[in-house]
């Protein structure tokens, strides 16, 4: 996991110059981005780099290469190696807390909007099965008017037209009558 430091706290953490910092990274030492007009560096690759060449104030080398060839070791210069190693680690772990606590946070975030969600699915769920009953008794009563004004109005025809049969009958009745008053 890598931990981004500012690099003017790198800098005082590892209590080297800016410009020796700098070159670290030029050589690939150190890991570094530029982000939002920030310089940063790894605190990981830091740790390393910073044990590995041992570098101090004075320049006193405590390790070379793999093979962990010790020289002459200046105290401060330990001191100050655990000192870097000690903040940049209490860096990583700040950092590695405050991700967790980000995750959690999002996460509760994420069930309570599930749980939301979910409340609000049953209640149109609810709300759609009644709607669906209003709906199906809408029908029903309309079916129902349907039937009741086609027999209605049924009825009315059949009376109409029965009485249109009578009127026709009597008027052809009438026609006959009168032409036969006329011949006679």
């Amino acid at each position: 996991m890598e931990t981004w430091v500012v690099i003017d706290e790198f800098v005082k953490l590892a209590q080297l110059e800016k410009e020796k910092v700098l070159e670290m990274v030029a050589k690939g030492e150190l890991k570094s981005k530029q982000e939002n007009e920030q310089f940063y560096i790894d605190a990981g690759s830091g740790t390393h780099a910073l044990v590995k060449s041992g570098i101090t104030s004075g320049g006193a080398v405590i390790v070379q290469g793999e093979n962990a060839v010790s020289s002459a070791v200046d105290s401060e210069f330990v001191e100050k190696t655990i000192g870097t190693i000690l903040s940049l680690h209490e860096k990583v772990v700040s950092s590695k807390e405050e991700t967790i606590s980000s995750v959690k946070n999002e996460n509760q975030f994420l069930k309570d909007a599930l749980f939301n969600t979910q409340e609000v699915y049953e209640d149109d769920k609810k709300t759609i099965a009644i709607l669906r009953e209003q709906l199906r008794a809408a029908q029903e009563e309309i079916d129902f008017l349907k039937r009741k004004y086609r027999l209605m109005w049924g009825k009315a025809i059949d009376i109409k037209a029965k009485g249109n049969v009578q009127e026709q009958e009597s008027e052809e009745q009438t026609t006959k009558d009168s032409a036969k008053a006329k011949e006679s």
